[in-house]
């Protein structure tokens, strides 16, 4: 996030691990950033609110996802299967970036 844009995504690969070397998750972060100011320390602060985590799962290496979701990601009013491939895409263009 920038000082222009107080929302952002955060994104996380997890995975894979010794157990499962096939699985792979990604955590997707909705967040809105708020600046304040620590009138204490004297210094200002940032914190995130209205925060959203959707993990995102694959056991194939990262080849297909899968996400459950309920929240109206592209803002069209409806929770569908648009908002499911939409997070899905993100997902695994994410894990693609070798060096994020």
């Amino acid at each position: 996030m920038s000082s222009f844009n107080q929302r952002g995504i955060f994104l996380q690969k997890l995975g894979p691990t010794p157990v499962d070397p096939d699985e792979v998750l990604v955590s997707i972060q909705f967040a809105l950033k708020q600046a304040g100011w620590d009138a204490r320390n004297a210094v200002p602060t940032e914190s995130l609110l209205d925060s959203r985590i959707i993990i995102a799962a694959s056991y194939d290496g990262g080849k297909t996802f899968d996400v459950r979701n309920d929240k109206d990601i592209d803002g069209d009013g409806d929770i569908d299967a648009d908002d499911k491939n939409k997070l899905l895409a993100l997902a695994k263009a994410y894990v693609n970036i070798m060096n994020p």
